[in-house]
């Protein structure tokens, strides 16, 4: 599905992708939240309230319960974004408004690693290798100044809060 989400992408394409992964039946988030759900409950049959101070199974049906409650805003989210990409302009923009939002893919595609073309490439002369570096470089909270700005990004997002080792999230 990845793969198949590129940048020349038709609009419906790209809904109908959000449609498999939000599906019902089939779908990879119903699937996911199921998972979540089991293991919670899975856990729950774990509980104890003996022991006041220290309770790890009910801390960690707690953030499976969490995870679970996220999944199923995730699930609505998409269903929104769904008719949202559906009306959508099948034109690309001008690249100059793209710099105003940050790029949010954070790996690559195996085809990216091993150098085989996962997807099309793009209709433009520029090298897609280089526009992803560059937008790489330009989401990461760690980056220096960029080499086409001279400046780093003023939208980068901080760099995640880091947590003592065996702590739980």
């Amino acid at each position: 599905m990845i793969a198949r989400l590129h940048e020349d992408a038709t609009p419906e394409k790209v809904a109908g992708i959000i449609k498999e992964v939000n599906g019902a039946l089939v779908g990879a988030l119903p699937e996911l939240t199921e998972l979540v759900a089991s293991a919670a409950d899975w856990t729950r049959a774990c509980l104890g309230f003996d022991d006041t101070l220290h309770n790890p199974a009910f801390e960690t049906w707690t953030h499976l319960a969490a995870a679970y409650g996220m999944l199923q805003d995730v699930r609505e989210q998409l269903e929104v974004a769904e008719d949202g990409v559906a009306a959508c302009p099948a034109e690309r923009t001008d690249p100059r408004h793209h710099r105003m939002v940050n790029v949010l893919r954070s790996r690559k595609l195996l085809g990216d690693v091993l150098g085989a073309e996962a997807a099309p490439a793009p209709s433009t002369a520029r090298s897609s290798d280089s526009d992803r570096q560059r937008a790489a470089r330009a989401s990461s909270p760690c980056a220096g100044t960029s080499p086409s700005t001279g400046s780093p990004s003023a939208t980068a997002p901080p760099p995640p809060a880091s947590r003592p080792v065996g702590q739980p999230r």
